[in-house]
Parts: C-alpha cells; sequence; structure tokens
C-alpha cells in the first residue's frame, strides 16, 4: 500500500511540474519572431536546396541511362521487333522530355516563388486555354502511340496461313514445351488433351489423317527470313509463351488456340557472333569461371563454358519448376530446317512403330 502511495504522489508532483511550465510559458511576453513559421531564410535555404536537389537529380538520372545502357536487350530478331524497339524508344523518349520539363517547373518555381515577409500569393482560379492545352496534347501524343502499336500488334497478330506461312503449334505443359509442325500438306491435324495417351503426349486425334505427318519435337527449329505462325495450347494450367529476342509473348490458355507469329531475322549463329553477345558471353563464361573454382576446391566439377542459344521461356507463374520451363530455338538458315525437319519421325511412324513394339 505505501509503494501505491509513493507512486501516486510522484505521478501527482510530476503533473504539478508540467502545469507550473505551461503557466511559465503563459507569463512570458511573447516574442516578435513565432519559431512554429518560416522565416526568409528558412525560405531561402529551402529554394535553394530544391534547386540543388534538382541538379542532382537530373545527374544521376543521365548517368544511370549511360552506365546500365549496356542492359538493354540486344538488336531485336524478328521482322517487327525493330518497329516494336522504335516504339519503346519513342515512349521512353516522350517520357523524359515532359519528365525533365515538369520537374524543372517544379523545383524553378519553388525556388522563384518562395515565401518573403510582405509577399502575397496570386489567386489564379483557372484559366480554360491552358487547362484545354495541357489536356489536349496528351491526348494527341498518347493515341498517336496507341495508333502506331496497333499497326505491330495487327502484324503479329494476323498472320495470313499460306504456302509459305510455316505453321508450328507450340504445347506447354508443367513443366515444358512441346513443338508440333505440319507436315507435307502445311496443316497441322486436330488435337485435344482428352487424347493424351501413352507416346501421344500432345493429345493428337489418330482418326484425323491430316495429323499423321505431323512431327512433334523438344527442340523448335525456325528458317530464316520467313513467316512463321504458332498455335498455342496448354495441357494443364495458364503458361506464357515469351520469345524475349523476337519480341513476342502470347498466353497459353488451358481450353482454347491462341495464336500469334513472327519472321526471324537473325540466325542463332549470328546473334552468337554478335559485337554485344560476344562481350557477354566472355562476361558470363569469366564469372563461371570464378565459381568454378570454389567449386574444384570442394571437390565438384567445374562449370562448362556458356554458350548463347535462343531460348522460349514461359512468363507466367505456372507452378514449382517454372524457373526452368524453356525450350531451346535454332534459328537457321531453309535448307538447314528442312534438312533437320526432314530427319524427325512422324507422328504416324511414331504410332506405327508402337503397334509393331505391341504386336510383339
Amino acid at each position: 500500500m505505501t509503494v501505491f502511495l509513493i507512486i501516486i504522489v510522484i505521478a501527482l508532483l510530476g503533473i504539478t511540474f508540467w502545469q507550473m511550465s505551461k503557466i511559465l510559458k503563459l507569463s512570458k511576453s511573447q516574442s516578435s519572431e513565432d519559431p512554429t513559421i518560416a522565416s526568409d531564410k528558412d525560405n531561402k535555404i529551402q529554394g535553394y536546396l530544391m534547386l540543388a536537389f534538382l541538379i542532382v537529380f537530373n545527374i544521376f538520372m543521365f548517368y544511370n541511362f549511360w552506365s546500365y545502357s549496356k542492359f538493354y536487350l540486344p538488336e531485336a530478331a524478328s521482322a517487327h521487333g525493330e518497329e516494336y524497339d522504335r516504339l519503346m524508344f519513342i515512349s521512353i523518349g516522350l517520357i523524359m522530355v515532359v519528365q525533365v520539363l515538369t520537374q524543372f517547373l517544379l523545383h524553378y518555381f519553388s525556388f522563384k516563388y518562395k515565401g518573403e515577409k510582405g509577399k502575397k500569393a496570386y489567386f489564379y482560379a483557372d484559366n480554360d486555354k491552358l487547362e484545354f492545352i495541357w489536356t489536349i496534347i496528351p491526348v494527341i501524343v498518347l493515341a498517336g502511340l496507341i495508333i502506331y502499336g496497333l499497326f505491330t500488334w495487327s502484324e503479329i497478330m494476323n498472320v495470313e496461313e499460306d504456302e509459305d506461312t510455316v505453321v508450328i503449334e507450340l504445347y506447354a505443359y508443367q513443366f515444358g514445351w512441346k513443338a508440333r509442325y505440319a507436315g507435307e500438306d502445311n496443316t497441322l491435324g486436330k488435337a485435344n488433351v482428352r487424347f493424351i495417351e501413352g507416346i501421344n503426349t500432345v493429345g493428337i486425334d489418330e482418326s484425323d489423317s491430316y495429323a499423321m505427318d505431323d512431327k512433334i519435337t523438344s527442340e523448335l527449329h525456325l528458317p530464316v527470313d520467313k513467316k512463321v505462325l504458332f498455335k498455342l495450347r496448354s495441357q494443364d494450367v495458364l503458361h506464357s509463351a515469351y520469345f524475349p529476342f523476337f519480341r513476342a509473348q502470347m498466353n497459353v490458355v488451358p481450353g482454347m488456340i491462341t495464336q500469334f507469329g513472327f519472321t526471324p531475322t537473325i540466325t542463332s549463329e549470328e546473334m552468337r557472333n554478335s559485337e554485344y553477345m560476344v562481350e557477354k558471353m566472355t562476361e558470363i563464361n569469366q564469372i563461371r569461371k570464378e565459381n568454378s573454382k570454389e567449386l574444384v576446391a570442394n571437390g565438384e566439377m567445374a562449370l562448362d563454358p556458356y554458350e548463347f542459344e535462343y531460348y522460349l521461356l514461359c512468363n507466367k507463374i505456372c507452378g514449382i519448376s517454372h524457373y526452368n520451363m524453356q525450350m531451346k530455338i535454332v534459328v537457321e538458315s531453309e535448307e538447314d530446317y528442312k534438312e533437320w525437319l526432314a530427319g524427325q519421325e512422324s507422328f504416324g511412324e511414331t504410332m506405327a512403330k508402337q503397334e509393331e513394339n505391341n504386336k510383339q
């Protein structure tokens, strides 16, 4: 009980001293300078700080653009990729112009119109002309970018199936890809996941005569400078066919067929020997070499030198092994492409071999 009373007394003393300090503060004569209001000196310092921030920010921004430009993707390896990259850099350029202009005005006006004694803020209600200008200009610019982008989008999405078009089905499953090529008839046979059984891993309809000459591969080969139409199916969940070097991506949706197309313009060999890629591979292999020293010291195998290849990736988080869902892409001359395709076994031949094995 005594302890409790002591605590109460101490608390009351604290309150008393607090109240007395407030009374003393009120009894003092008020200073002409209110510390809660910024002085001319404060405003001046803040104004110069705004200018300093503007300068430092822009130096830092342009330095980063210059220093990290090497991390841009290399030149596009598809016909439409050039337009795609051009649109991206036009967009970045426009954003930069607007950003630099607006940031300059923001920080400069903060300096120029800083608070000063005797200066009153001018009340500016509205200006219909200015409102119209800064509304209509973004509308025109955005409309131009969208229309420009639609032409490229149309080129990718609306591929005409003619005799020269290479038709390829990309079949996605957890966690890999299969490619199905149309045979001599240049027509893919019917397929459905309900037909998946045994070696028929992509669900081809065996009753469809067009399907017998189709060829299923685990590697994607494309002829350079030849129009390619991709038809995409998924066995299980939502995937996304991502071709970074060809500037193309399309969702692969279970229960439906999506499609897009492009024309490869740079072979795997040409890209591998490009200045950009040689420099990049040299840097990567140097890192692998350094890492190998530690592995060898621990009794493990050294890392093999890495060689560039195009790859088809999945750009949707589709499960535990999503990170490793990829398929090698080889872009080559039309002669090499035809030679490789001729050496692939057709679906009809595969099924005939299975029947023969079953009889035995």
